[in-house]
């Protein structure tokens, strides 16, 4: 199915053909007037200055041959006005077409690309044998809203959560774990194997491991040094340490699963630094024998910068003089093992905005090397900070870093005590509510934001019931879903989707413009993914929401006498229920029955 923007452009084409001008000037956009008109064409404008005449002239020339013959299939009206645009409403019966079509097709109308791409979404970063933190909320829901952009729209999308998994940390933990229990059979170099199945800690225990760890390795230089030498103990393949990095890793992802799970979040690949080491020695050697790295200073660099450069590009760092990786060696490396195994049309990494630098450099070495083709698009999506109303990063009362799942659990009883203030349903069934209106909350008020912007975290603000928020956008779903059930309730008949009723043509303003909103879908959703820009998303779902806001205050839906136009209001709403529920999926958000 058509864009409707597309189905208009080919009608203003063939008007600025016919008046013996090029079609590539029937270009049509969303009116900033929606007081005068509902899109408009500003062609006219630049056609003026190649064929030399006038702007206005040719906009009536246009806009009568659109016009010629009497009325139009898909405009209700079409004007030239000064200095030269035109001016362009839609027909009432064409949208009331166009709104059926959607809800008789699959995916609302979307149609599938022509040429669907393998896509790998970059993008979660935790570390091993971390919790979770608030910093990790936005990797997360970008990438995964991206992820599930892609995927809606036909495309192949790989989502890699990319661990944290082969650093010094793992040197920290192992000291830390023989200084604590030395009786271990991984500190025994006698012991000959196997290794015990069962870890030697538990997820909590080794949360409080590893700050420990680090905390000792700033005032000791000397267990720095022992966790510096035992890190790269473990990437040699030393036996007993793969063992508790085994260990680490089981413990961490199970738990890094879970909670993950509560974001509603999924990875398709639970790769790690670690997956790339054995490519790492070959994309080095490959570096040197294309005479792209050399020794500066005892390291290994690649020069990266380009005569088109407005700032200062440093060489790209992928040995240490003492002979170690770094993290662009092991991001490098893992592109290698990407395009191995997938051979990806497009990378995406969604990472802070401060790591910008760094994914230059890696990506300038990709490309110059040979790694993936020089056309391949590879898009940093760097993401701003999450802030208190300070202004600073978000903290605990304590001024620490929260935890995600503390991070939850406020905004899940936050909304909690929302629901009990108009209390209509049990505690149960409220606080079961609260969590999926939380999640909302939580996730709609990172998203509605511009991904490269930082934010206020405002609890009271994201679970208002009012105004731009996720709850706004449940609720109106569910007002929807209760229209729906009370129209049971009173005899009438209506499938899930209610396909088969009949969308007629609009009877009113507020009617119309619910319709025309309805209409963007198919365009906002591609627009959302091509500029991997979820907050698109937000803002069209806030205006849908509005608009049936406005049609449901200004329609008595159930007590319309006209059962045929009775029947169009059914059907118009449940299509618009199911645009809303499309796009919060899109977002990873779902919906509950009653609120």
């Amino acid at each position: 199915m058509n864009k409707i923007l597309d189905m208009m452009e080919r009608e203003l084409k063939q008007a600025f053909t016919a008046s013996g001008y090029e079609d590539s000037f029937a270009k049509v956009v969303l009116s900033n007037r929606p007081d005068l008109c509902e899109y408009q064409c500003n062609g006219a404008m630049a056609a003026a200055k190649a064929y030399k005449k006038k702007p206005i002239d040719i906009a009536n020339q246009v806009v009568e041959h659109l016009v010629s013959g009497g009325s139009h299939p898909v405009f209700s009206e079409a004007e030239a006005v000064m200095p030269g645009f035109i001016n362009l409403k839609l027909s009432e019966a064409f949208l009331a077409e166009y709104t059926g079509f959607m809800a008789q097709s699959d995916k609302l109308g979307l149609e599938a690309p022509e040429k669907p791409e393998t896509v790998i979404v970059d993008y979660g970063g935790a570390n091993v044998a971390k919790p979770l933190h608030v910093g990790h909320l936005r990797a997360a829901i970008i990438g995964e809203s991206i992820k599930r952009m892609g995927r809606f729209l036909g495309h192949h999308m790989i989502g890699d959560v990319h661990l944290g998994d082969w650093g010094l940390q793992m040197g920290l933990i192992i000291e830390e774990l023989r200084d604590r229990k030395p009786e271990l059979v991984y500190f025994d170099e006698s012991f000959e194997g196997p290794f015990p199945q069962e870890a030697p800690f538990t997820i909590s225990e080794l949360e409080e491991i590893y700050p420990a760890a680090s905390a000792k390795s700033k005032a000791d230089e000397v267990f720095k040094e022992r966790a510096h030498q035992a890190t790269l103990k473990l990437q040699r393949g030393y036996a007993p340490y793969r063992a508790i990095w085994q260990h680490i890793m089981a413990v961490s992802v199970a738990d890094l699963k879970k909670n993950y799970a509560n974001l509603n979040v999924e990875f398709d690949l639970w790769k790690g630094e670690s997956d790339a080491e054995p490519y790492i020695g070959d994309m080095i050697q490959m570096l040197v024998d294309k005479g792209l790295a050399h020794e500066s200073q005892g390291a290994l660099v690649v020069d990266v910068a380009q005569d088109t450069d407005t700032k200062e590009i440093p060489p790209c760092l992928v040995r240490k003089s003492d002979g170690a990786s770094l993290y662009a060696t092991s991001d490098l490396a893992t592109i290698v093992e990407r395009e191995q195994d997938f051979k990806p049309d497009r990378y995406i990494y969604v990472v802070d905005k401060r790591q910008g630098m760094h994914f230059e450099q890696v990506f300038r070495v990709a490309k110059k090397a040979g790694i993936v083709k020089e056309d391949t698009p590879m898009i940093f999506l760097g993401f701003g900070t999450m802030n208190g109303k300070d202004g600073k990063p978000f903290k605990t009362r304590e001024g620490g870093v929260m935890r995600l799942e503390k991070l939850i659990e406020e905004i899940n009883e936050a909304v909690y005590q929302r629901i009990m203030e108009n209390r209509t349903v049990s505690e149960d069934e409220a606080r079961s509510t609260a969590a999926v209106v939380g999640l909302a909350a939580l996730k709609y008020g990172d998203l509605s934001n511009q991904a490269a912007k930082d934010y206020v975290f405002d609890i009271e603000r994201f679970t208002s019931f009012e105004g731009n928020t996720g709850p706004y956008i449940l609720y109106t779903i569910v007002r929807i879903k209760s229209i729906i059930a009370k129209y049971r309730e009173n005899g009438g008949q209506v499938s899930q989707d209610a396909v088969e009723k009949k969308i007629l043509a609009c009877a009113g303003s507020s009617e119309k413009a619910l319709m025309l909103m309805l209409a963007r879908y198919n365009e906002v959703l591609e627009n959302s993914f091509a500029e991997t820009a979820p907050h698109k998303i937000c803002q069209y779902i806030y205006e849908l929401a509005n608009a049936f806001n406005s049609f449901y205050h200004d329609t008595k839906i159930l007590a319309e006498e006209d059962e045929a136009r009775k029947e169009s209001y059914i059907g118009l709403i449940s299509l618009t229920r199911r645009v809303l529920e499309a796009c919060i999926g899109l977002l990873g958000i779902e919906a509950p029955e009653r609120m």
